[in-house]
């Protein structure tokens, strides 16, 4: 027996039919009569057939195939928009194609870099925060686009507020009765630029609600960068006594700082975070919860309905954040010494 893969003509033949049928039957096109498509089903079974994407494009046009850009697949955020994004576009028996195009530095020309023409019927970019230029030339490539993580108007989108999740955190420890609140910020990739800057921005708004002027550091994106800031504010006069992190990850670094300094997490200092990072609730670091893997799942199921056209080219879907409430933040304690 020859070991060469089953074609549609071996298909057709076995099954006595045209190879037009066959191929209306395996495209899942109307107009066949019931056992006849019964037929041509049992013998590609029987050959053990594969349908090819390359060759059923040509009929229909399609590649069955989406293109996911993002810049780093390393954080576990996109991790987690990944999984949500595979899951969608394989319920929809479309295949996953993932470009990852560094920073903007590094990115320059990545829209012609990356092979998008002719080889994926939509793409879905992750946290690129991208310029306008980079839109314009993701139109050329001529196929609908989902931004992730980025709001755009007239494009399609799935992203949260960041700006009033942050607000809303901050009211949260405005709300236990803290006043001396200081924010941890991070010098932040490009991809996360957009976030950064609404997520200070939304912490400032708060704070000017309350009638109180705004604390901030900036310092490196990662745990390192959490750590040093918490060690500049406990070497205030007067230290604060609630502490937002940027993201969770400073905020991990932060309680690293704290435990070590021997400070009472909440009963000197709150703490909290933003993301709901999966070690969160290890730490029971009350944050701001978002799901990268409802985003990537509501990302991929807008790019199916884009193209099956059900849904808009500039449909924007605002995912939802709440607040996780664990024992990291209570409210303060009078003005005993850090150490009690």
């Amino acid at each position: 027996m020859s070991d060469k893969p089953a074609s549609m003509r071996d298909v057709a033949q076995h099954a006595g039919v045209s190879l037009s049928t066959v191929s209306r039957v395996l495209r899942g096109a109307p107009g066949v009569a019931p056992q006849v498509r019964q037929r041509v089903q049992d013998s590609a079974d029987a050959l053990s057939y594969v349908v090819s994407r390359n060759a059923s494009g040509l009929v229909t046009g399609r590649t069955g195939r989406v293109a996911v850009v993002a810049p780093t697949l390393r954080p576990w955020f996109f991790g987690g928009v990944l999984a949500g994004l595979g899951d969608a576009l394989g319920a929809a028996d479309l295949d996953m194609l993932v470009y990852q195009v560094g920073e903007v530095r590094s990115r320059r020309g990545w829209t012609r870099a990356v092979p998008l023409r002719r080889n994926a019927d939509a793409v879905v970019t992750v946290s690129m925060d991208l310029s306008e230029e980079e839109c314009r030339r993701l139109d050329d490539v001529g196929v609908p686009v989902v931004l992730t993580g980025q709001s755009v108007p007239g494009r399609a989108g799935v992203f949260i507020d960041d700006r009033a999740g942050a607000a809303a955190a901050t009211r949260h420890l405005l709300n236990l009765g803290h006043s001396r609140i200081a924010y941890i910020g991070s010098r932040t990739p490009e991809w996360f630029r957009g976030s950064a800057r609404d997520r200070l921005a939304g912490h400032r708004a708060a704070m000017a609600e309350a009638g109180l002027e705004p604390w901030s550091l900036v310092r490196s994106p990662d745990q390192e960068g959490g750590e040093l800031a918490m060690g500049e504010l406990l070497s205030a006069a007067e230290p604060p006594t609630a502490v937002l992190a940027e993201f969770d990850g400073i905020a991990m670094g932060a309680h690293r700082t704290l435990r070590r300094s021997g400070v009472p997490v909440p009963g000197a200092i709150s703490l909290m975070g933003f993301d709901n990072h999966d070690a969160a609730s290890v730490l029971d670091l009350t944050t701001v919860d978002q799901s990268p893997y409802d985003t990537g799942l509501t990302a991929g199921r807008l790019a199916v309905d884009i193209l099956a056209g059900t849904a808009r080219p500039d449909t924007h879907i605002e995912m939802p954040t709440q607040i996780i409430l664990r024992h990291s933040t209570a409210a303060p304690r009078g003005a005993r010494g850090l150490s009690s």
